[in-house]
């Protein structure tokens, strides 16, 4: 899949103990063995709860992964739709419309009208939209010193 989990390592700078807690705790979410919604519905329901919560970001990633694994692009127009009802059109406009979330969205539906294959397009929507993306990085990143 897609995108690995970064942001883990966030915590293991504040300390070996955050880093563990945090693990377990995706662990328990998003590792769970038996679980009864399947990995692409998590992500989508995960998507919608941190678009409601501003946190764009990572809604671009859980777009990227739930696309990678099989969400449609008709699925992810209907989510915009309720994006756009739910938020109201005034917040879509100026929040989500000029986000890498929409960018995304927008790019892998130019993309599936060119034929491209899904692996075609979740490698081009990587390559404009993965981890060198400071707008969707969970990385930090120390500010380089000049020579």
């Amino acid at each position: 899949m897609p995108l690995k989990l970064t942001t883990l390592l966030n915590y293991k700078a504040i300390s070996d103990e955050m880093a563990e807690t945090a693990v377990n705790f995706w662990q328990m979410i998003w590792d769970r063995k038996e679980g009864a919604l399947p990995q692409r519905m998590k992500l989508l329901l995960s998507m919608s709860n941190v678009v409601g919560a501003g946190r764009l970001r990572q809604a671009t990633r859980e777009l990227i992964k739930s696309y990678a694994l099989g969400t449609t692009s008709l699925e992810l127009d209907e989510i915009f739709e309720l994006f756009a009802w739910n938020q109201g059109i005034g917040h879509f406009s100026s929040e989500i419309g000029p986000s890498p979330l929409f960018s995304a969205y927008r790019l892998i539906k130019e993309k599936e009208k060119e034929g491209l294959s899904r692996e075609e397009v979740v490698q081009a929507v990587m390559e404009k939209f993965g981890e060198a993306n400071p707008g969707v990085s969970t990385l930090s990143r120390l500010p380089r010193k000049d020579p």
